[in-house]
């Protein structure tokens, strides 16, 4: 056998070797294998009627959540359009790559190299004393590092374990991006209602002042009397202007979330007549398989113990193997026809024996890590917990709530009447019938305020429950 033969063999079954000997070095990898800790968990929410119904709010589509063909439009204006959407799925693709770029390293490098040379030497037994050289030379060379100990496949694990923490974390701005729009939807629509209410005030204010008016021109009234009704009805009128800009300022804030330049907002059912599914919570247990940033949180998790691996096997000999092989001439067209002449076959040993506990340091900052992501990883399952069970207690107590505000509210449009016709019959002064109308409107106000957060309880628990977990991702975005 000629030795171009056996260089170019050597090369040959380094390539080889390479693709196939990782799956047999698997078995080494140093460093702990991970376990997910132990996090108990309560066998029900706090304010959850029945804890056995596995059943969930968060099994719903957001598309069954939200009604309102308007917001629905909205949300999908948002998953298509919205810039930080967009960031942190350009931010995934760029971890996705980063693995790729780790795992490279898991297989033999082959490269190639040329060089091109003309030199100028004076040589005395030569006549005229100068010559002129070319030299072309070309080679290719192949280089591996065998991952024995595992040090490359932990930082290819690490690196997988991050690319499906950032792939959470879109799914998470996702989650985070409908609850956000219809929410914001919904304080639109409640101060739509106030607005309402706010002009309502003002006619009937108006109404007031010309009726104290009229009964100050025939003697039957002071002064006092239309002065107290002109200054309610300026109020009215200073609040309808306030509620103007709030809504110009929430049109504009829903627009920016729907990747929009500020722009009116097209509004759908109104906040009275809006209407949500029922919210049960499920199972506890089910918050570790659903919420986006529980699911990050344990790929940080992953990612640092896959880290431990790696500090761990950079105490280990790293063993390599290279070999190069090419030939030379003075002549370009020559370098591939002649037998190469250039070749090399090399193993190589290196590993530390004194660094000044730089390893040492570098292995306990892993493990400090890895109790770091532990204690953020539970801290995240208590955030969750209490989450849902502000929604749930949100959810029972409101109901409640509206309920005792819409009597109040009943009671005090009564009183506005009764107050009015006794004033028509003088058997009470203006200051009862002022009195009654400016109990009322903060009333409706009031009532307006519970039904939106009605709403945003049931969005703010969705939020909590992790809503969505079963849609793919082209289901997220899909036209309904």
């Amino acid at each position: 056998m000629k030795l171009s033969q056996l260089i170019a063999g050597v090369l040959l079954a380094m390539t080889v070797a390479g693709c196939s000997s990782i799956a047999a070095l698997r078995r080494l990898e140093v460093g702990p294998n991970y376990e997910r800790p132990a996090t108990p968990l309560p066998e029900r929410f706090r304010g959850q009627p029945d804890s056995s119904d596995p059943a969930s709010l968060a099994d719903l589509p957001w598309w069954e959540v939200f009604g309102d063909p308007s917001l629905q439009q909205l949300v999908r204006e948002a998953l298509d359009n919205n810039y930080d959407l967009q960031t942190s799925i350009a931010r995934v693709e760029q971890f996705r790559a980063q693995v790729g770029v780790v795992a490279a390293d898991l297989y033999p490098h082959v490269g190639y190299d040329g060089t091109a040379t003309r030199e100028k030497a004076f040589i005395p037994a030569l006549p005229g004393g100068n010559r002129t050289f070319n030299l072309f030379s070309g080679v290719l060379d192949v280089a591996w590092e065998i991952d024995i100990w595992g040090r490359i496949r932990r930082a290819t694990e690490a690196a997988r374990a991050e690319f499906l923490a950032s792939e959470d974390t879109r799914r998470g701005v996702m989650l985070t991006l409908v609850s956000d729009v219809a929410a914001g939807y919904f304080r639109l629509l409640e101060l739509d209602r106030e607005r309402e209410i706010a002009r309502a005030s003002a006619e009937t204010y108006q109404q007031t002042l010309d009726l104290f008016t009229q009964r100050f021109h025939g003697g039957k009234d002071t002064l006092l009397s239309t002065s107290r009704a002109e200054a309610s009805l300026a109020a009215s009128l200073a609040t309808i202007a306030r509620l103007d800009r709030a809504i110009i300022q929430q049109e504009n804030a829903i627009s920016e979330l729907v990747g929009a330049p500020p722009a009116p907002i097209e509004r759908g059912t109104s906040l009275t007549v809006q209407s949500s599914p029922a919210a049960p919570a499920g199972l506890t247990s089910d918050l570790l398989q659903r919420r986006p940033d529980i699911l990050r949180a344990e790929q940080v998790m992953v990612s640092a113990n896959a880290e431990i691996g790696v500090a761990v096997a950079n105490f280990f000999p790293r063993i390599g193997l290279s070999a190069l092989y090419g030939g030379e001439s003075d002549d370009i067209g020559n370098v591939l026809k002649n037998n190469f002449s250039i070749w090399n076959i090399a193993g190589s040993v290196s590993g530390p024996i004194f660094q000044g506990g730089r390893l040492i340091e570098q292995y306990h900052a892993r493990q400090a890590f890895w109790d770091e992501t532990i204690a953020a990883y539970r801290g995240t399952i208590l955030r969750a917990l209490r989450e849902v069970s502000d929604g749930l207690a949100a959810q029972s107590k409101l109901v409640e709530q509206r309920a005792a505000e819409e009597r109040q509210v009943k009671a005090l449009a009564q009183a506005v009447e009764l107050s009015l016709d006794r004033y028509r019959t003088g058997l009470a002064n203006y200051f009862e019938v002022l009195e009654a109308e400016q109990q009322l409107y903060p009333a409706e106000d009031q009532l307006a305020q519970s039904q939106r957060d009605q709403l945003l309880a049931v969005v703010g628990l969705y939020k909590a429950l992790g809503g969505g977990w079963k849609l793919s991702d082209d289901a997220w975005t899909a036209r309904q």
